[in-house]
Parts: C-alpha cells; sequence; structure tokens
C-alpha cells in the first residue's frame, strides 16, 4: 500500500492540532512521526515548563502527555491546560493500575494509554477525539 494511500486510510476526515509531551526522546519522535502520518499537526515537547509555554502560545485540539516528566508531572500539565482552554487530554504512561487511571481522570485525562501504546489504539482515540469535536 503506497504512503498515500496509508495516510488517506488513517486519516479520520480532520486533521487535529495535537502537542505530545514525553520526555523519552526515541518515544517523543515515533509517535510525532506516526501521528504525522494519521494526518495530524503535531507539536512537541519534552517537559511539563516547555509544554505549558506551547499551550499558551498555540490552540490545540488534544494533548498526549507522559506522566512522569523531569520537571513535573503530566497531571499537572493536564490541570493546568484545562485551565487554560478546552481541548482532550490522552496519558501515555506505564502506570495502568486502577488508581492510576482515577487519577487521571481527576486531573482532567479524558482517555488513558499504557506503554508500550497500541498505534491502533491510539489512532482510535484520535477518531473519538475528532468526533467529538464535530458535536
Amino acid at each position: 500500500m503506497s504512503d498515500e494511500r496509508t495516510r488517506a486510510s488513517y486519516n479520520s476526515g480532520k486533521r487535529l492540532r495535537i502537542l505530545v509531551v514525553e520526555d523519552h526522546s526515541d518515544t517523543l519522535q515515533a509517535l510525532s512521526r506516526l501521528l504525522s502520518h494519521f494526518g495530524h499537526e503535531i507539536s512537541v515537547a519534552d517537559g511539563a515548563e516547555k509544554a505549558l509555554k506551547i499551550i499558551d502560545s498555540k490552540e490545540f485540539d488534544a494533548v498526549l502527555c507522559d506522566i512522569a516528566l523531569p520537571d513535573g508531572s503530566g497531571y499537572e500539565v493536564i490541570t493546568q491546560a484545562k485551565r487554560r482552554r478546552s481541548l482532550k487530554a490522552v496519558a501515555l504512561t506505564g502506570f495502568g493500575a486502577t488508581e492510576d487511571i482515577e487519577r487521571g481522570k481527576k486531573a482532567g485525562f479524558d482517555f488513558h494509554l499504557t506503554k508500550p501504546v497500541d498505534f491502533h489504539e491510539l489512532r482510535a482515540r484520535c477518531v473519538v477525539i475528532t468526533r467529538e469535536l464535530r458535536e
């Protein structure tokens, strides 16, 4: 299947503006490339402080955020981000216990994906976000 056809099959019909917050550079690069391949506009941050600065400077439909960041927590990033603007939040984390998911919901995460991230599940969350934004 050609790149163009593959991209078209993954594209959910709306180009999402997504901020990916992840401190592991290889994971950040892989997620950024994959989401770009799905047709989305991607910005990246490798820490909490940088993420909040970017959120203040650009509009986003969604933030995909690691929980354990070197200069803060993803919980705080999402709590602050949602105070500043309306957006969807997806936790990308190694923490997958029920308590972790509940803590994420309290912080403002709409979805919780456990690492290693299943790319089909990630794409499915993007489709759901697109649908919710249309409503």
